[in-house]
């Protein structure tokens, strides 16, 4: 699952936003608190506390300066999931926001059985989470400002409070 999201901003502006340590406490619309144990880099560890009370740890396995990185990220003791973010620049002031997630909470199950699950429920949650957190950068981005708990609704997953 992956979405693009154009920004109006150069490739090093958004490099800036994501490359910020604890950015997701301003940037993304269902973070409660972003810890930080190392940054920046190949090594960087931080974990992100989601409004519902889950909280993931992420792991940074490759790091490319204005380029993007690629994370692995989940639950405590949990299977983790890959995560690559990358910026493409469009011109000197607009660029393209991308993020994946490469789920391996199901991969020990086989495709048969898990396949329509994802189709149905899985695919529009993860799809509907990406669009709010690279709508969360763009709106940090263009205005300066945090962006508001939940701003583009609410997530049944990470949400606290559900539409």
């Amino acid at each position: 699952m992956a979405v693009q999201r154009p920004i109006a901003a150069s490739s090093d502006i958004v490099w800036q936003a994501i490359a910020a340590q604890g950015n997701l406490e301003t940037c993304h619309p269902f973070c409660k608190k972003n810890p930080v144990t190392a940054w920046p880099g190949d090594q960087s560890r931080d974990e992100i506390h989601y409004l519902s009370g889950w909280v993931f740890e992420r792991q940074f396995i490759q790091w490319t300066d204005g380029v993007g990185y690629d994370l692995e990220t989940g639950r405590k003791g949990r299977r983790k999931s890959s995560v690559p973010w990358r910026i493409e620049p469009v011109d000197d002031n607009n660029s393209t926001l991308s993020i994946s997630i490469r789920p391996h909470a199901i991969s020990h199950i086989p495709v048969l059985f898990w396949w329509v699950p994802h189709l149905i429920y899985f695919k529009p949650l993860l799809e509907k989470y990406l669009l709010a957190v690279t709508g969360g950068f763009e709106y940090f981005i263009m205005g300066g400002k945090a962006v508001p708990r939940n701003y583009f609704g609410s997530h049944p997953w990470f949400s606290d409070v559900h539409d």
